[in-house]
């Protein structure tokens, strides 16, 4: 165990046994728990950036057949995300009232909950896969590659499910630096399973010798089994850890209770429902509002398509910050609000959001000089990279401000106050991002939609500080 791991335990074992932490000491809880999940988010951005820029390399069609579908996967995403939530957020309060038994019934609990809600979302894409392409306005030459993109992908939403609520599960324990190092793991195994899977074999020579690296040359469903080779990997050896390793959620050998025990119960769904509706909810209608953006953005063309394709995931770069923060806050309001510490729930709250609102704002002046290096990165076609580097430096300013509604969400979502955040997430896209951008689409094309997404963050972020300063977010004993 590294001497930081050591220091964020002892804080964390403090904040549970009711003991005040100075700011200095709060501070550095938040760095602590954040570095690893700023890792894990660099690892998640990492590979799909070199995913893009791998299936960029194919040519304009393929990216537009990936990018034309990708929004829909964030719906899938999103709802596995919003489930995943409902239970880890319940063992994060049982951690901090160190109820270690009860947060074991959750784990077991929300595995079979998981694995039947995943099973059947899979099923309900492969069974869409060969419509949506066309329902989402994709030209003629762009939907075959979509849908076998789609279908395939789908087979693999279980372990996309199971990869966010072990990792959710470790991080509200306190330990974010096994799934993040796993994240990164998931990341190199992306990279080589596509590299093999993408690109067909590649002949090269090397100190005088012929070296060949095997490919199979499947394109676009290289691309999607690839992927989900890795999550499948990655999934089940993070539940390995959780149920075999030393510590709280061990549900083997000593705590094994038997089959039964998985039995999904009452309590612990209504809670979990209560936490991950909104959330899903929110995801859900979130989605529809990026399938939405894509159908604005479709008209446009291949180009411009595949353009918003790759700058959603450059831009990535610069919040990873704010979801790092955005987990460990999760954490640490969770256990705060478990061990009923109302004060330092707030307290934590403040720190982690002024930290993501400067190091987004740095982030931001990143983007916005390096936006053309970044996008010809993933693409050779000049046509693209200037498309998405003028689409990138408009969102670059308003970095700051997504960041401070990134990590007020991970507050609220910590403290299992997700209904009105997740109003406030839907009224600021549907309202202001999505009305702007139809308004503006007409008359900047690519650059209008992203400037309706620049002014929209902003807003977003501004509504979220006010409701963090409310303190209408915390529990009612705490009014």
């Amino acid at each position: 165990m590294s001497k930081k791991q050591k220091t964020s335990e002892r804080l964390l074992a403090l904040l549970r046994d009711g003991h005040d932490l100075t700011r200095q000491q709060q501070l550095a809880l938040v760095v602590q728990l954040s570095l690893p999940a700023m890792l894990a988010q660099i690892a998640n951005i990492v590979m799909f950036f070199i995913d893009a820029a791998m299936v960029g390399h194919l040519g304009a069609t393929e990216s537009a057949s990936v990018g034309l579908v990708e929004t829909t996967f964030w719906l899938f995403g999103g709802l596995t995300g919003a489930l995943a939530t409902g239970f880890y957020v319940q063992v994060a309060h049982r951690i901090g009232a160190k109820d270690e038994a009860g947060a074991r019934d959750v784990l077991r609990h929300s595995l079979t909950t998981a694995l039947i809600f995943s099973g059947t979302l899979g099923l309900i894409g492969v069974a869409i896969s060969g419509v949506l392409p066309v329902w989402l306005g994709g030209s003629e030459e762009v939907v075959p590659g979509a849908a076998t993109y789609f279908m395939l992908f789908s087979f693999f939403t279980p372990f996309m499910q199971l990869n966010q609520l072990c990792a959710g599960m470790l991080r509200c324990t306190g330990d974010i630096k096994t799934p993040s190092l796993m994240e990164v793991g998931l990341c190199i195994l992306d990279i080589i399973l596509n590299f093999i899977l993408i690109f067909p074999s590649h002949e090269f020579t090397l100190g005088g010798h012929h070296v060949i690296i095997p490919g199979a040359g499947m394109g676009v469903a290289g691309a999607a089994l690839g992927t989900g080779f890795a999550y499948a990997i990655i999934a089940l050896g993070m539940l390995g850890i959780i149920c075999y390793r030393k510590g709280a959620l061990r549900i083997v050998k000593e705590h094994w209770q038997g089959w039964h025990a998985f039995i999904p119960q009452r309590t612990t769904l209504r809670t979990a429902l209560n936490i991950g509706t909104p959330i899903g909810v929110q995801h859900t209608l979130m989605s529809f509002a990026q399938i939405f953006v894509t159908m604005i953005v479709a008209p446009l063309g291949a180009f411009a398509i595949a353009a918003n394709s790759f700058a959603v995931t450059a831009e990535s770069i610069c919040y990873m910050p704010g979801y790092g923060i955005g987990d460990a806050a999760t954490t640490l309001v969770g256990q705060s609000v478990g061990a009923r510490r109302w004060q330092m729930a707030r307290q934590l709250a403040a720190v982690s959001v002024v930290l993501a609102m400067l190091i987004m704002g740095v982030m931001g002046v990143v983007l916005f000089f390096g936006a053309e290096g970044i996008m010809s990165v993933m693409t050779p076609q000049r046509e693209i990279i200037d498309l998405g580097a003028s689409a990138l430096r408009i969102e670059a300013f308003a970095e700051p401000m997504f960041g401070a509604a990134i990590v007020c969400y991970g507050v609220f979502v910590g403290a299992g106050k997700t209904k009105v955040p997740a109003f406030m997430n839907l009224a600021s896209m549907w309202g202001v991002r999505i009305t702007l951008a139809l308004l503006l689409v007409g008359s900047m094309g690519l650059n209008g939609v992203w400037l309706a997404m620049a002014i929209e963050l902003t807003f977003r972020g501004i509504i979220f500080l006010l409701r963090l300063h409310s303190r209408k977010w915390m529990k009612e004993e705490d009014k």
